[in-house]
């Protein structure tokens, strides 16, 4: 089995500001708009280079999305930046009406998605975003493993036409994709091969499958890992040819149990080949304070719970 290994950890949000850096040098139609948090969305080398492109709007997220819809009007490319929890559920109408409704090119970025924003707690954590984002007709959704990933889907959703949520987190994690691995929207990355069990990760549970593949090896399983970046459009072929030759699957991500990446499997599985699944994911709860681990490890989100899955779905095959 191929292992995965780490020389550095950072946080996907500075993934974020080093390609929306990259991206203000090279296209001059990319703008940037943000609710009062350039530190936390490290946006700070793009306004540095790029002044005149950059538009403060201030704590006023709903506000800021009626400006980026209106940008695009012009031939603009605008990234909008603030908590993921104010990205989608304070400013859902606004998305709605203005952005998705009319297929707007807006690209909305969100940081401190999930458990791991923290110690800030359960009213600026949230797990329900990718559910709130997918059921928008048009809507990509997109969820990144690492620095690497995150910094090559930035650039990349500037060549998408058409609009975008781009999740990432606050946490250090380990950087294990590869640095200049091209990021095509839609399409799945399958990380090691396996013949027991498929396990489809998104965000920073990518990290842990691969980990819990390790400690599956040791058991005498074999984990086939897929990257789920795209969370919508799913690649419904990568998981389909995964299942078939393995019989089972589980589902891994940093979300609510009810809405995310696992029932989007789990439908994609109804609708072709039924087989059976076990989720990865928090159970229909908010979250709480506490350090990252903390949380990771209370709600079960780690390697750990993921091989538990994998031992439990197996039974069912």
């Amino acid at each position: 089995m191929k292992k995965y290994t780490y020389t550095e950890k950072k946080d996907t949000r500075s993934g974020f500001g080093a390609g929306l850096a990259e991206l203000g040098d090279k296209n001059e139609n990319v703008v940037a708009l943000c609710a009062d948090l350039i530190g936390s969305l490290k946006m700070d080398k793009f306004i540095e280079n790029h002044p005149e492109r950059f538009f403060q709007v201030g704590i006023a997220e709903a506000n800021m999305i009626g400006i980026a819809a209106g940008l695009t009007i012009g031939g603009k490319i605008p990234f909008t930046g603030t908590f993921a929890n104010f990205s989608t559920g304070r400013v859902y109408d606004q998305i709605r009406q203005s952005v998705a409704y009319s297929g707007k090119n807006v690209k909305i970025c969100a940081s401190h998605a999930g458990l791991t924003l923290g110690e800030d707690g359960a009213t600026h954590q949230i797990l329900e975003d990718i559910g709130l984002m997918k059921m928008l007709p048009g809507m990509t959704v997109i969820n990144t493993c690492d620095y690497n990933q995150t910094k090559a889907a930035t650039i990349a959703i500037a060549d998408f036409d058409g609009p975008v949520y781009l999740r990432f987190g606050r946490p250090v994690v380990p950087v294990f994709m590869p640095e200049n691995e091209e990021f095509v929207v839609g399409k799945a990355i399958q990380l090691t091969e396996g013949t027991d069990v498929t396990i489809v990760a998104t965000g920073h549970l990518v990290w842990e499958a691969l980990q819990a593949s390790e400690l599956l090896e040791a058991k005498g399983i074999s984990a086939e890992v897929i990257n789920i970046h795209t969370i919508k459009p799913l690649d419904d072929a990568a998981i389909l040819k995964s299942v078939a030759k393995t019989g089972c699957i589980v589902t891994a991500e940093e979300h609510n149990v009810i809405g995310g990446l696992g029932e989007s499997v789990a439908r994609l599985l109804v609708q072709n080949n039924l087989v059976p699944q076990e989720f990865v994911a928090v159970n229909d709860s908010f979250g709480e304070s506490g350090t990252p681990a903390q949380l990771m490890e209370k709600y079960k989100l780690n390697d750990i719970a993921i091989v538990a899955a994998v031992e439990k779905v197996i039974k069912r095959k």
